[in-house]
């Protein structure tokens, strides 16, 4: 019954502090397209792939005592930090889900921004077009977010550093 939050606590076990929720959901979001079977069903939103099932399944699992979610003050706005509470480890030492390993890809995603990880989450969103068109459409839906060539380039060489950790 509980096998998708049981596959998220698997994620939580395996991170430090997530920190920021654009940053969870893009990190959720690369992972399955690295073929972490992560079931989440995602669409395009303000800040590239979103998934609102995602959202829901966090706020029962802090609901449940499983993360706790701290809310902190920036200068001009908040971001919320995640973290796995002992309540959530007993519920995992009982769950039998097992997923493939992935704490290479959260250490390697944990470095990066969030603003670098919503431009990875955009061009994987749009993999099946071809890459110059994948080019022009991240420029077309992340046109505030200025994203330069270079950026573009580190983000296809992060895509590809990121599918060959096994």
């Amino acid at each position: 019954m509980l096998e998708n939050h049981a596959k998220l606590m698997q994620f939580f076990s395996s991170s430090e502090d997530i920190v920021g929720r654009k940053k969870l959901q893009k990190m959720i979001y690369i992972l399955k397209k690295c073929d972490i079977p992560f079931e989440e069903r995602y669409e395009f939103h303000f800040y590239g792939p979103y998934s609102e099932e995602l959202t829901l399944r966090i706020e029962e699992m802090c609901n449940l005592g499983f993360i706790s979610e701290t809310k902190e003050e920036k200068k001009n706005y908040y971001q919320y930090r995640y973290r796995m509470t002992e309540a959530g480890h007993d519920f995992l030492k009982h769950s039998n889900v097992h997923l493939p390993p992935f704490d290479e890809h959260i250490k390697e995603m944990g470095a990066q921004s969030s603003r670098f990880l919503e431009l990875v989450s955009t061009m994987l969103f749009f993999e099946q077009l071809p890459k110059d068109e994948i080019t022009e459409k991240v420029h077309i839906v992340k046109g505030k977010q200025n994203y330069s060539s270079e950026e573009i380039t580190e983000g296809w060489n992060f895509i590809e550093k990121i599918r060959r950790i096994h």
